[in-house]
């Protein structure tokens, strides 16, 4: 199959699971305490993702200059988070009972947004370098498809907003999925670019969205969840490279 068909297929069906994530969240009441543990696996297991997947395969295309294209789309997320989403003033002195901040909701969705955009970058990319590293690097995304609608449905209804809002917000993660997919199939050639600039983003949803989040919760238990994150991705990638 040609590079570009799979990727849109295998884009389609990584959008799909954000979903599906999402949906398994609004279905059922969850207690505040099951949110908050969703938002610490979600960020454990995509600053992995982020570290131990996608970085190492940006350095095999780009080489050195992969780190710097990492840091810059580190500081995309940034700059978007710090223009736009200050414009969302959702009332933070009057929810003061919310794990999650209304305004930082907001910021989540953001991140996750332009993050979830290079997610499908990612993917094509890989396809376009190799068979191999687009079924790896699809693999990746696909299995912290469903933690990530869980985490931003979580995020969501943790900050206070309705059920339809919170699932609206991974319907369009999936969205962005899938244009980040098409972006990447129409620019095809800039896909040495691609890769490690989704890994820069990645890494700033889950290192300074998320984890200061998870660290506003005081005792062990949030960040046990964290690192059970984190371990789950490195069984999963033992299990890749033994077949």
């Amino acid at each position: 199959m040609h590079p570009i068909i799979l990727s849109l297929s295998l884009g389609l069906t990584a959008a799909a699971a954000n979903v599906f994530g999402g949906a398994i969240i609004v279905q059922k009441h969850w207690d505040r305490s099951y949110l908050k543990y969703f938002v610490a696996l979600g960020a454990g297991f995509m600053l992995a993702t982020a570290i131990v997947e996608v970085f190492p395969a940006s350095l095999e295309l780009r080489g050195k200059d992969a780190a710097f294209l990492v840091l810059v789309g580190y500081l995309i997320v940034h700059f978007f988070e710090h223009t736009v989403t200050p414009h969302f003033h959702f009332g933070e002195e009057t929810h003061q009972d919310q794990f999650v901040h209304a305004h930082k909701g907001y910021s989540v969705l953001l991140g996750l947004t332009i993050h979830t955009f290079f997610d499908g970058i990612a993917i094509t990319s890989g396809f376009l370098v190799s068979n191999w590293l687009g079924w790896i690097i699809f693999l990746a995304i696909f299995l912290h498809k469903i933690p990530e609608g869980f985490t931003i449905t979580s995020v969501m209804l943790a900050s206070g907003q309705s059920r339809p809002v919170a699932w609206g917000a991974s319907v369009l993660l999936g969205a962005a999925t899938f244009a980040g997919v098409l972006t990447m199939a129409l620019f095809k050639h800039q896909v040495s670019f691609g890769l490690p600039l989704s890994a820069g983003v990645t890494i700033y949803v889950a290192a300074s969205d998320l984890i200061p989040e998870v660290n506003r919760e005081p005792g062990v238990k949030m960040a046990l969840v964290v690192f059970f994150g984190v371990g789950f991705l490195f069984l999963l990638d033992h299990f890749f490279h033994m077949h």
